[in-house]
């Protein structure tokens, strides 16, 4: 698959820029300045390839957590572009090329844009997750979330370091903002989520209906990110547990599915 405009809203676009397996790295591009800020470059001939065919120079780098998939690209980049180019991440200091270190609460300046910076620990210890919300800059309701591993299409990650305490407060502190939220996960799992959601549920039809429709979206061989919260909220086992137990529960099922 090629990197694709996945949304635009005034000067700004979102590309996603497919990358190893199923990974997904994410540019948000301010189309007049051609200046591009990249979610996670696990890799930096993916990412070059994709601002060398569209004429982009790289403005930042936005981090989620430290796995290699997410940050495996940052070093080539950095030396490809010979400029001290500000990489926004976890405070914690496991990435090591982060020169702005970022909270909860902090804010990141996207070309003009205002990404909310979101602690979302579960997958990882220290994970961040970023929103920008449109309203705050333009006339539009859109919501752009860029949730790394912690929220995926059908599913959520690995508890790999936080709990299912920690990993249940996260989704539920993503699942608050508006329907229309634009959800840009790191990974093409949806169609994998949802083979196993329908075995763990079979009697819930909103999963019929979107198992179907991502079966055909990847037949054709398209992308089924970014989905929404809306569309999350009624197939999206782990955004609807109602407690830590039921999401233990479920992630316990799937890692053993």
């Amino acid at each position: 698959m090629e990197s694709f405009k996945s949304s635009q809203v005034s000067n700004w676009s979102v590309y996603g820029i497919p990358a190893f397996q199923d990974n997904y790295l994410w540019a948000i591009v301010h189309e007049p300045s051609k200046a591009c800020m990249v979610i996670d470059p696990g890799c930096a001939k993916s990412v070059q390839a994709f601002m060398d065919a569209k004429g982009y120079h790289l403005a930042g780098i936005l981090v989620t957590h430290h796995h290699m998939d997410h940050v495996g690209g940052i070093d080539a980049l950095l030396r490809l572009t010979g400029k001290d180019i500000p990489v926004y991440g976890p405070a914690t200091g496991r990435v090591p090329q982060v020169n702005r270190p970022v909270r909860e609460g902090d804010t990141v300046d996207v070309h003009c844009l205002v990404a909310r910076v979101v602690e979302v620990p579960g997958h990882t210890s220290d994970h961040l997750a970023y929103l920008i919300e449109l309203k705050e800059t333009m006339q539009s309701d859109a919501v752009w979330m860029f949730p790394g591993d912690t929220l995926f299409s059908g599913g959520c990650g690995r508890l790999f370091e936080g709990s299912a305490e920690q990993m249940h407060t996260s989704l539920q502190k993503l699942g608050q903002f508006p329907a229309q939220t634009q959800v840009y996960c790191a990974h093409e799992y949806t169609e994998s989520n949802l083979r196993f959601a329908r075995a763990y549920a079979p009697e819930l039809q909103a999963l019929v209906l979107r198992e179907q429709e991502v079966k055909e979206i990847r037949s054709r061989g398209l992308s089924t990110i970014p989905t929404t919260l809306e569309i999350e909220r009624l197939s999206n086992l782990f955004l609807n547990a109602k407690s830590a137990e039921e999401l233990k529960s479920i992630r316990t099922a799937k890692d053993n599915f």
